[in-house]
């Protein structure tokens, strides 16, 4: 399964490609910081899962993850966020997200989340 990574500060990039090169039949193609090369590249490489964090440079929480759902055959979205709040919980999954992780007190989640997408592909 193909991941993409998107967020702005590169020591969670880089956190997030090892988390995941941990992870049987998944591998990272391609990570950004920036919206608009985040899709871009992703409407590029057509990657399986997106990683997303909800507050990048040149974008906002929801910009770039509407843009992937409008896609023929989307990618499967997991955010990741520093902030807590129910709404943007809310906000995120009526806009399509498959998952909703606070990095804080719910990265232990990712895993399990990206092996579940897996296995579903399979």
């Amino acid at each position: 399964m193909k991941v993409f990574v998107v967020d702005d500060s590169v020591v969670i990039r880089e956190r997030l490609k090892r988390l995941v090169a941990d992870v049987p039949d998944v591998q990272v193609i391609g990570e950004a910081g920036d919206a608009q090369i985040a899709v871009a590249a992703i409407l590029a490489q057509k990657p399986d899962v997106v990683l997303l964090d909800i507050h990048i440079l040149n974008g906002n929480r929801i910009d770039v993850l509407q843009r992937l759902k409008q896609e023929r055959v989307a990618p499967a979205v997991i955010i990741l966020t520093d902030y807590p709040f129910p709404e943007y919980r809310q906000l995120c999954l009526n806009a399509g997200a498959d998952f909703f992780f606070v990095k804080s007190t719910e990265f232990d989640q990712l895993v399990p989340a990206l092996q579940k997408l897996s296995q579903q592909k399979v």
